[in-house]
């Protein structure tokens, strides 16, 4: 297979999955692990994919909001054990806001055996997994509330009737997802009312976790919600190389590393 074939055929799984591995497209495409990386850098320098740890992930525009079908389908296994993580963070009797994304949706599916806590959240998809009936499920639910607003492709319900809603609480501790992380430009979101109802949820709150998968970092959106200096604990896979997590250490409260293969 020449060259540009191979890349067209890494083009395309991307595009109908959102993410790839390097291991899988070596065994797909019957070359080495290193022609498919060498491929991979050469993509990743004409701005069609971004290069991450053991893959490559779709590169959006600043201003692009991909939609939340699309993302769930993205670093699953790695969302998971963020979410494993998280959720012993949760003690019995807190009340915590669930801001909308796909990894946060993870976390409250660790949460709905939990009637002692309370939970405040901008996002359907969080709402259904928290209050919908769950077979064999005992000892029942925690007790929710969802705010009304816009909503977005991400699944977030945003805007003036979502900031209003939010603000007339106080919780313990928000848990956020996250579209980019990065050093300089801090937390960051296509969605400018996205980014003020993110504002609004770590305004209400007395500790901020961000869960961020690995292929988060260095992505950077349209519009800034919050700076790593605001985060008290950011959860993230360890995909991560040792040099991004130490260069999290210093900015964020506290760095928590997922491990991936770890979390039931």
């Amino acid at each position: 297979m020449l060259a540009a074939e191979r890349r067209s055929a890494i083009l395309r799984a991307l595009r109908d999955g959102g993410a790839v591995r390097v291991a899988d497209l070596a065994g797909e495409l019957d070359v080495s692990e290193m022609t498919v990386r060498r491929d991979l850098d050469t993509l990743d320098a004409q701005d069609l994919l971004r290069k991450v740890r053991g893959g490559a992930v779709v590169r959006h525009n600043r201003g692009e909001e991909p939609w939340s079908a699309v993302k769930a389908a993205q670093q699953q296994v790695e969302k998971v054990a963020i979410a494993h993580v998280a959720a012993a963070t949760v003690e019995d009797g807190m009340t915590i806001a669930v801001g909308a994304g796909t990894t946060t949706v993870e976390l409250a599916r660790r949460l709905r055996d939990r009637p002692s806590i309370t939970v405040v959240t901008n996002s359907i998809s969080i709402f259904q997994v928290l209050t919908d009936p769950v077979a064999g499920a005992e000892g029942g639910a925690p007790t929710v509330y969802l705010t009304g607003g816009v909503r977005t492709p991400s699944d977030a319900l945003v805007g003036p009737v979502a900031d209003a809603s939010i603000g007339s609480f106080r919780v313990d501790a928000a848990y956020l997802g996250v579209h980019g992380v990065d050093p300089g430009a801090g937390l960051t979101t296509p969605n400018i009312a996205e980014a003020q109802t993110n504002r609004t949820l770590i305004a209400i709150a007395d500790r901020v976790t961000v869960l961020a998968d690995h292929t988060k970092y260095r992505e950077v959106g349209t519009n800034v919600f919050a700076q790593l200096g605001q985060i008290d604990v950011m959860i993230i896979d360890d995909g991560l190389s040792g040099t991004d997590r130490a260069e999290l250490s210093r900015q964020v409260g506290e760095l928590l590393v997922a491990p991936v293969g770890g979390a039931e």
